[in-house]
This record gives structure tokens, sequence and C-alpha cells, in this order.
């Protein structure tokens, strides 16, 4: 099995109301609305997949929950930014679909559909704390954390056992759209989340 890492930034967009229970419940409670849809950015700082160089590749997904995370039958789509090579598609193909093990092997047995991929222009930057996230006509994103009692400092949750990332930035939608493969999204002012990833299978 191919060796692969990565490290970088993941926010994700979902249409829980208020922060998705799934972080502490670890799937086991379910999402606000009874079911859950959701966008995700990554921005990669440092990544490999076995000699392909992953490091500065941007990628989108979009998951669709019907009910528990953890009870699966998960629906999927991922999105590559243009400027990646095609052993980088291929390579993130096979991170998100779980078939490479480690970290996203969870979604080997919780997807039972995925649409396809698609490279498109993705841009995801910075303005001040707030994320900016646009995937072509897609996604149009920006979130922002949201600020704790200590000046400077946002709430955050903190060594939890969530598959994305221990550490958990709490955050709100001021935008987020997504329009594809028949869904049409407006999570603007619902839950999102920062994190911090360090990923792979070694």
């Amino acid at each position: 099995m191919e060796q692969w890492s990565l490290k970088g930034e993941f926010t994700l967009s979902c249409s829980c109301t208020v922060f998705c229970p799934c972080v502490l419940s670890l799937g086991e409670h379910p999402p606000t609305e009874g079911h859950c849809q959701t966008w995700a950015a990554l921005s990669i700082d440092q990544g490999r997949f076995d000699t392909v160089d992953l490091s500065g590749v941007k990628a989108a997904l979009m998951i669709e929950i019907p009910g528990l995370m953890s009870r699966g039958n998960w629906t999927a789509a991922l999105f590559v930014d243009e400027k990646a090579s095609i052993y980088a598609v291929k390579a993130l193909t096979r991170i998100f679909a779980g078939k490479v093990g480690g970290s996203t092997h969870l979604l080997s047995i919780l997807l039972s559909s995925f649409l396809g991929v698609r490279q498109v222009p993705i841009s995801y930057r910075r303005e001040g704390e707030t994320r900016l996230i646009t995937v072509d006509k897609i996604i149009d994103g920006a979130i922002t954390p949201v600020r704790g009692k200590t000046r400077g400092e946002n709430v955050v949750i903190r060594n939890s056992e969530y598959w994305i990332a221990p550490d958990v930035t709490v955050a709100r939608a001021d935008k987020s759209r997504f329009r594809a493969f028949g869904r049409n999204w407006n999570f603007s002012g619902r839950s999102a989340e920062i994190c911090q990833i360090d990923w792979g299978n070694q």
C-alpha cells in the first residue's frame, strides 16, 4: 500500500443550525437537522502520496449523510484544483475514497455513493481570521472563527477523538453556498469548523 501524508488546514461548513454535534458525539448524536449536508475545503501545506508531491494543492469535498454519521450511507464528491497534476488528482481520489488506510480509512466504510471528481479552479485564502473559499461556480464560502472570552483567542474544542483533528476551532459561516450535483445549499449563519490536520497512514 502506498505511503501518504497530508498537513494543512481543513475548513468545513454544514447544515447544522448550531455547532455540529458529531464532533463531540463522534457521530452517535444526530445532526441538528436530522441529516447532514456539508462541504469542506483543504489547503495542503505539506503532502506526499508515494512519490507524488501534494504540497500546495487545494481540494474540496461535498458530503451528504442521511442520518447518524456513524451509520454510514454517505454520498460524496471531490474537487481538486485545476493546477494539480493528474497524479495528484488520482492520489487525492484514493485518499478521500479511504482506499489507502490511515486517517481517512473510515470513508471506505461509510461511503456508499461517490459522485466523482472534478478538476476546477479553487481559491483558499485568509482575510484576517476569515477563510475565503471559492470553488469555480460551485462553492462560495466565508468562514470565521467564534471569538472566545479571552481577548485574541477563539473557541476551540481540544483533545477530541474527532476523525478530522483532535483540536477543532468553532466557527460560523458568514457566507456558504454550494451548487452542484443537483444540490443548491445555503448554510449562511450556520455551523462551521476549522481544523489543522496531520493525516497519513504511517
